[in-house]
């Protein structure tokens, strides 16, 4: 995980991200693979609820604490898998976001699955994921950064991993200098 500099220097308004990729106020949502929680707070500020998935309890812990010292209380940590999402939330979400993790997914069509049955009716799954560029031409602070350059997956990509899983894409944008932003909607 980047330090906090990183996430700054690379993320300066993870709120306005939400935004654009279709996150309003008063959405039941889930930050899956929260990581230490950069966009689990700016979430936290705008939702009804949420729920912050990840499987690293000490991510986990520095993620509730940046929503705790917030001083906002509708936002549950839950320790455990991605693909376990159905069992790990209470009730459908309106919104699941996932930033930075799909390339290293190694079953994407599963995962997919595994969202859509966790949103209701015409949820939306949003996916923020580095360009397929080197990773040397995607450079934070003075420094290659994201992962690999072979892990790095296409629009393309993600939309044939996900669509066949029973979503539509509703939104291809740029999300930064070196992410993309899809929006799918259950089918």
């Amino acid at each position: 995980m980047p330090d906090p500099d990183w996430w700054e220097a690379l993320w300066p308004d993870p709120a306005a991200v939400l935004h654009r990729l279709g996150m309003v106020p008063g959405m039941s949502v889930v930050d899956l693979c929260c990581g230490d929680g950069w966009f689990t707070l700016p979430i936290a500020r705008i939702a009804r609820d949420v729920t912050a998935i990840d499987i690293d309890a000490k991510l986990m812990a520095v993620a509730r604490k940046r929503v705790e010292d917030a001083a906002i209380r509708h936002c549950r940590f839950v320790e455990g898998d991605a693909f376990e999402i159905g069992r790990l939330i209470e009730a459908p979400a309106d919104f699941v976001f996932l930033a930075n993790v799909f390339h290293g997914v190694p079953d994407r069509p599963r995962l997919a699955r595994a969202v859509r049955d966790s949103l209701k009716p015409s949820g939306l799954f949003a996916i923020v994921s580095w360009h397929a560029r080197p990773r040397e031409e995607t450079t934070v602070l003075g420094a290659p950064r994201g992962p690999a350059t072979e892990l790095r997956m296409t629009p393309a990509a993600t939309i044939a991993a996900v669509e066949p899983s029973g979503f539509k894409l509703t939104k291809l944008i740029d999300v930064s200098p070196y992410h993309y932003g899809a929006v799918f909607q259950r089918r």
